[in-house]
């Protein structure tokens, strides 16, 4: 059986998605994919055994100037190619109109989420067959029930299983701790001096502090980051910096893609969202951990912040100081079996 899944965009997303491709195989062993994703995050799905081929879009792109993408060589190719494939399904788990009208592109049947069940209701009328699916469960069990209605078979009760198999590869000789604290939202930064203090903690208990930086503010952050004991990675695949992660300890990390990259590599993780919610699309996983804000506020799902002149910015990140984050931390399946001491015997 041979399926087309639309899943273009994030990488939070793309990676929600991946324990459903794993629920499917498992139900149907002959069952292989093509994924549509957009052209940033192709290299992800690739990795998944299920999948066959990831055809890149690149839909961020081409609306900046639509006439031009119509008439233009490489959006006709994209659409031939398309259209040459026989597909027995179409899945499109993406649920926007700019993802359901890609399911006309090929002659196949396709399958989404009805009216009641999706973010943009008008979306649903591009489907052949459309499922209720809950919109208070979190994503991956979204994606997870929307593959088994779509496919035919009974969703598994199981936990998530991502499916990815990458080697691990340490970074550095002793155990080491990421710290994920590149994000996109200036209200979701976990404050700096907060973690300056994460890093104390750590190397009081022999974890090495790995920092990691995406553009040039972040890398200044890393640098200040590194005054504190933190060790900063050079920019890298995102394979190379994958292998690196598996051979981590663990993480932390707010609330941003490599996060839920973790999260699917099984690493020990706890997740600190302060102005964002993680109950419908933060990490899932067995042995990762989200740490919500209790602020009289949050989760305000705001990009700027109303009370950021008191002090702390945002306040809510008051609720989650450096010491609480550190010891949920140690508490971890694998941490605390292994090379965490309690925060409060550290020397």
């Amino acid at each position: 059986m041979k399926v087309l899944l639309i899943k273009t965009s994030s990488l939070g997303d793309i990676i929600h998605t991946l324990p459903a491709l794993s629920d499917a195989r498992r139900a149907k062993p002959e069952i292989r994919f093509d994924w549509i994703a957009e052209e940033g995050f192709v290299e992800i799905p690739s990795w998944h055994p299920a999948v066959d081929r990831v055809i890149p879009i690149a839909l961020r792109r081409w609306r900046k100037s639509p006439v031009k993408t119509w008439r233009g060589h490489e959006f006709r190719q994209f659409r031939e190619q398309l259209a040459a494939t026989r597909y027995d399904l179409i899945i499109d788990a993406q649920g926007l109109l700019k993802s359901a009208w890609l399911t006309r592109l090929n002659t196949a049947p396709s399958a989404g989420y009805d009216a009641a069940s999706i973010r943009e209701p008008l979306a649903s009328r591009f489907y052949q067959n459309t499922f209720t699916i809950s919109r208070s469960l979190h994503a991956v069990e979204r994606v997870r029930q929307l593959f088994a209605a779509s496919l035919g078979y009974a969703r598994p009760d199981t936990p998530p299983n991502y499916g990815l198999e990458l080697p691990a590869e340490a970074f550095l000789p002793k155990p080491y701790v990421f710290l994920l604290h590149g994000t996109t939202w200036e209200t979701k930064h976990y404050p700096e001096t907060f973690w300056g203090d994460v890093c104390g903690h750590l190397l009081r208990q022999g974890l090495t502090p790995v920092v990691t930086w995406g553009n040039d503010s972040e890398r200044q952050r890393a640098l200040r980051l590194v005054d504190k004991g933190a060790v900063m990675l050079e920019r890298t695949s995102l394979r190379q910096l994958a292998a690196y992660l598996r051979g981590a300890s663990g993480a932390i990390s707010v609330d941003t893609g490599l996060g839920h990259l973790a999260t699917a590599l099984d690493v020990p993780l706890i997740g600190v969202y302060g102005p964002t919610n993680p109950d419908l699309s933060g990490i899932y996983g067995a042995r990762q951990q989200s740490l919500k804000a209790t602020y009289h506020c949050a989760p305000c799902m705001k990009k700027t912040c109303r009370y950021a002149c008191l002090g702390i910015e945002p306040p809510c990140w008051s609720a989650l100081p450096p010491e609480q984050v550190v010891q949920s931390f140690n508490a971890l399946p694998r941490l605390a079996s292994s090379c965490a001491q309690p925060l409060a015997d550290a020397p």
